[in-house]
């Protein structure tokens, strides 16, 4: 299905689109030279196959001019088709290209992850309008996976666990993946992905967005690795007007758009965490090498029990592992009568890797804690779930 169509004539910026395509969005590029902006709209759909392309790139190396009409007609015919511009934006020109419609301008000197999520955010519109024309058009789709990353005690790198779990998970299912901060307070999913959201998961709770799941999408920050963020409220306050039948309610919106919903909760057990674990299909448990976390996450997995709140699946980690902290793998599962899957080793790697805001499974650097982080992630795959007869091996500490 030809989902994009680009007309240009700048091969070295068709290359970077196909690329950008090729990374993470589903569908294909059709391409024409400069001369096909003298065709109406119907005739060049024409020569593409499948369904309606849903975004139509114009240049560079078409005349601004003749985008600018072609922009215009499709702008009447085919609403619903984003248009973008790709041109050094001034003034004069933004003006312009927003009374033809054109939806975004993009620079020419764009590199691939922000082309990648540009033609991304021109999908949703496209997704949005079309099924405003077409209600009975989007057919549902299989409920999604929720994981949720719970850890009492606050200290043991919940959020870096859940950040590598996103970012795993993105290279699965690109653009199909969203990691949500339930640490509505002192959330850190942003920070730790350098994210700069425009808007938060207090938005993404409003009336617009909690009735139409388009709306809602729009509302989410797309990471370069083909992931989305719903990233915690900038102010602490803004966590009192967030309710848990709002997080229960995103939850079950979420999880009809996509296949992976990463819930990173915050410490305790506060009401939006329990809302949260009441729709898990699996629940990543994380204990630190500590007496202290451990302890905290027998009490809490105990209180949970009682609550009959435990998702099915559960996946039990223990970060900062080391074999001279004074305490055993065999300890910490006496302890919480339960195994340990997936054991992290201490590292200065995966420290260096969130402090800079950048997953170490996202440039896959060699280290031993990647190859814990992988295996977690590996967790999740419905294949590797097949081939097992059980989810629980005793993790070993080198």
């Amino acid at each position: 299905m030809s989902r994009f169509i680009f007309i240009g004539s700048d091969k070295a910026f068709e290359e970077k689109l196909r690329l950008a395509v090729a990374g993470g969005l589903p569908g294909e590029l059709t391409t024409f030279t400069p001369d096909a902006a003298a065709m109406q709209p119907r005739e060049l759909l024409s020569f593409v196959s499948g369904d309606r392309p849903e975004v139509l790139i114009l240049g560079p190396g078409l005349a601004v001019d003749d985008a600018l009409r072609l922009a215009t007609v499709f702008d009447v015919q085919f609403p619903e088709i984003s248009t973008v511009l790709v041109a050094d934006g001034n003034p004069d020109l933004i003006l312009q290209a927003m009374r033809s419609g054109i939806r975004d301008l993009l620079s020419p000197v764009a590199d691939i992850p922000s082309i990648r999520v540009l033609l991304e955010r021109a999908c949703q519109v496209f997704a949005s309008r079309f099924r405003l024309e077409q209600p009975g058009s989007v057919q549902p789709r299989e409920q999604g996976m929720i994981i949720g990353v719970i850890s009492p005690k606050g200290g043991v790198g919940k959020t870096t666990i859940a950040t590598n779990v996103a970012v795993g998970l993105g290279k699965m299912a690109p653009m199909n993946v969203v990691l949500v901060d339930l640490d509505l307070q002192f959330g850190d999913v942003a920070s730790s992905l350098y994210l700069n959201p425009e808007h938060t998961i207090l938005d993404a709770v409003s009336n617009p967005a909690s009735q139409d799941s388009m709306v809602l999408k729009a509302f989410l920050t797309v990471h370069p690795a083909n992931i989305y963020a719903l990233c915690a409220p900038m102010d602490p306050v803004a966590a009192d007007f967030v309710s848990a039948n709002q997080v229960t309610h995103l939850l079950q919106q979420l999880t009809a758009q996509f296949r992976y919903v990463v819930v990173d909760t915050g410490p305790g057990l506060t009401e939006h965490t329990l809302a949260a674990l009441e729709h898990c299909t699996d629940a990543i448990w994380v204990a630190g090498m500590d007496v202290s976390s451990v302890r905290s996450l027998r009490m809490g997995t105990d209180v949970l029990r009682k609550l009959e709140l435990l998702p099915e699946h559960r996946h039990v980690v223990l970060n900062f592992a080391d074999t001279k902290s004074g305490l055993a793998v065999q300890d910490v599962e006496a302890s919480l009568n339960a195994p340990v899957d997936i054991a992290i080793p201490r590292s200065k790697a995966l420290s260096y890797a969130s402090n800079r805001g950048v997953p170490l499974l996202q440039e896959d650097i060699k280290d031993p804690a990647t190859k814990g982080l992988k295996s977690l992630v590996e967790r999740f795959d419905p294949a590797w779930r097949e081939k097992r007869r059980s989810l629980h091996r005793r993790a070993v500490l080198q």
